[in-house]
């Protein structure tokens, strides 16, 4: 594991369009299926990283606290599967089932999607508003697997929430740190290196 952090997306960016396939609908899920929202948020996880282990229990409530709020949610994994294949697609639906996860999860596999969003890390969250523009970008909360502090969810919570009440986005943007996303050999981007 290298520890890495968010790239920190241009606030205001075009939400890159997507097209991939849910490992637990077996379904495409593409930006599109998200345009009648009155937001958008996009996750970069995977199963095996301990980042996302600590706050997975948290992702499953953002799930059910918002369902019903006109958000769309999406998780996305990018990691390559040949080297670490707690990340493959049968695993993602686990996932996803033993934590009640009620939003996509995707697998990006040829990591194209991941290159766009210019993901580092897993978790990564994007925010973006009824117009695909992205509002918020980085952290979850405070938390860390190493520290003794809950897992709320306040950063992207009260963007979340500032976003459906047609509020600005006040909370000072901090970058999600986690472990880097596993390129394939050859593959890794610019922003990487």
């Amino acid at each position: 594991m290298v520890l890495t952090s968010s790239t920190m997306l241009v606030l205001n960016s075009d939400a890159p369009f997507f097209s991939l396939l849910d490992t637990v609908s077996d379904k495409i899920i593409s930006l599109d299926d998200f345009r009648e929202c009155k937001g958008l948020l996009v996750m970069f996880i995977s199963r095996h990283c301990p980042f996302v282990k600590h706050i997975k229990t948290e992702l499953a409530k953002l799930g059910y606290d918002y369902q019903d709020k006109n958000l769309g949610i999406v998780a996305i994994s990018s990691n390559d599967v040949v080297n670490y294949p707690d990340d493959s697609p049968d695993n993602l639906k686990l996932m996803a089932q033993e934590e009640g996860f009620n939003f996509p999860i995707c697998y990006d596999e040829n990591q194209d999607i991941a290159k766009a969003y210019k993901a580092a890390c897993t978790p990564d969250f994007y925010l973006f508003d009824h117009n695909l523009k992205l509002v918020y970008r980085g952290q979850l909360d405070d938390s860390r697997p190493s520290l003794n502090i809950p897992v709320t969810g306040k950063d992207l919570r009260s963007s979340i929430d500032a976003l459906l009440l047609d509020q600005s986005i006040e909370i000072e943007q901090k970058p999600s740190v986690g472990c880097n996303i596993k390129w394939k050999l050859g593959n890794e981007p610019e922003y990487f290196n």
